[in-house]
């Protein structure tokens, strides 16, 4: 209860005044009939002359109810102050307590925000929620299941389950448990930990031994969820077992998503086995409810594309009457995507989908880096020509990356810009219909001149 948080008890939309109020009303009720009992007790009782004094009848009666009204207030601040620090203390931990008024406010603000769906994985999704968790708790972030290396790849195989480690970036990226916590779930094994637990990472561990223990994935994803206080829904794209492929420009077929970027030729398509492969169901009602869906950003070929070429997902994408923003990667991917401009990153999934009007609009990085990358990384900024050629997309530049880390996409400006095209969506087709409306009234002028 500190100055700046008792100011903040005043927000709107936190569900605490009304309810004050409702106190205050009840204790007002209350003395009200206190005073009706003495009252009949004073008209029908003789109390000797030490009361009048006790009672401070030598006041006048106004003196004396501005009093006990300004000592009934204090005594409720009082009590109120204490009450509150006695209840917090015993639920969240000291570093907490001052953050009692932005999680209450938090959590009532960002309840009623849009659905928003996220399909990607990888880094660049990750990044994203941790942004957008701050405008709105109702988020589903759809992952790819086609990864085989590393952690997950090594669980995948080992223990017939779908990879974790999107799952495990999307999860630590909108928990809202202790820091320590989230920090633990992404604690990755070193080579000293010994053979068998080197290089995996302690969330993948966690969520396969929680789908050991619940019977099945979607069990494990929504306990772990709950556990670490997660903001929305992680959901798998398919629940499927799939193996990603690609077709080279050299006429070569590869498999394997760990194999595909360092296959030593450019990427003419990607397809996954078993084509068949169904979408998650949860995944197709949560397009048809969104309010805003987001592709990417992240690995073009490997992270993004995947989800796309779900059978049914794709579908339910373009059906979806939610506006669709894509986000092109801030840097080229070495043996994915190298000399792509955002229009080639979208101009892939308009080939791979078959269609010009995928999103509304395309969001690229305006803020490129005076200096070229180092030669080692084997990447270059992407640009974002205005006259290329984005199908039904209008596209959208901002700045999107921090000034340190001008190769990846900062989390807080990335989701700034998306919200922005969400919002302003209304003002733009208001802002057309009266352009177009106009335009009709010009040529009707003219056509009667």
């Amino acid at each position: 209860m500190t100055r700046s948080n008792l100011s903040k008890w005043m927000y709107f939309g936190l569900h605490v005044k009304r309810w004050l109020f409702v106190l205050l009303l009840g204790v007002i009720i209350m003395g009200l009939g206190f005073a009706y009992l003495l009252r009949e007790v004073y008209v029908s009782y003789t109390f000797p002359e030490w009361v009048g004094t006790a009672t401070l009848q030598f006041m006048p009666r106004w003196a004396r109810g501005l009093l006990f009204i300004t000592i009934a207030s204090g005594l409720t601040v009082y009590g109120a102050w204490r009450l509150n620090r006695s209840i917090v203390t015993a639920l969240l931990p000291a570093e907490r307590q001052d953050q009692l008024v932005e999680q209450i406010y938090t959590h009532r603000t960002q309840g009623r925000g849009p659905k928003i769906v996220a399909i990607g994985g990888g880094t660049g999704l990750s990044m994203l929620l941790r942004g957008l968790k701050t405008y709105s708790s109702n988020l589903t972030a759809v992952v790819t299941v086609a990864d085989d290396g590393g952690s997950s790849g090594l669980l995948r195989r080992d223990m017939h389950v779908i990879p974790p480690g999107d799952i495990r970036n999307c999860i630590a990226a909108l928990a809202d448990a202790e820091p320590l916590v989230t920090k633990l779930f992404q604690y990755r094994f070193d080579d000293h930990a010994g053979e068998g637990i080197a290089g995996h990472s302690f969330g993948n561990l966690f969520i396969v031994a929680m789908a050991e223990v619940t019977g099945n994935m979607e069990t494990a994803i929504r306990e772990t969820s709950r556990v670490l206080a997660v903001r929305g829904a992680i959901l798998p794209s398919t629940l499927a077992d799939i193996t990603l492929g690609a077709h080279l420009e050299d006429d070569r077929t590869v498999r394997g998503e760990s194999v595909i970027p360092h296959s030593g030729a450019a990427i003419r398509d990607v397809f996954i086995e078993p084509a068949t492969a169904p979408v998650n169901p949860e995944v197709v009602r949560a397009l048809r409810e969104a309010d805003l869906i987001v592709i990417g950003p992240g690995s073009l070929y490997t992270s993004v594309l995947p989800n796309l070429l779900v059978r049914g997902l794709s579908e339910a994408l373009l059906a979806s009457k939610a506006h669709k923003v894509y986000i092109s990667n801030v840097a080229t991917q070495h043996g994915e995507t190298d000399g792509y401009s955002a229009a080639d990153h979208y101009a892939a999934l308009r080939r791979h989908l078959g269609r010009d009007d995928i999103a509304n609009v395309v969001l690229a990085n305006s803020n490129l880096p005076a200096e070229p990358l180092p030669d080692e990384w084997q990447s270059q900024p992407v640009l974002a020509p205005g006259d290329a050629d984005y199908g039904a997309a209008r596209l959208v530049l901002a700045d999107l990356v921090a000034p340190e880390l001008r190769y990846r996409h900062d989390s807080e400006q990335l989701a700034a810009a998306v919200m922005r095209q969400y919002f302003e969506r209304d003002l733009r087709v208001y802002a057309g219909a009266v352009a177009a409306v106009t335009s009709g009234t010009a040529g009707e002028e003219a056509a009667t001149r």
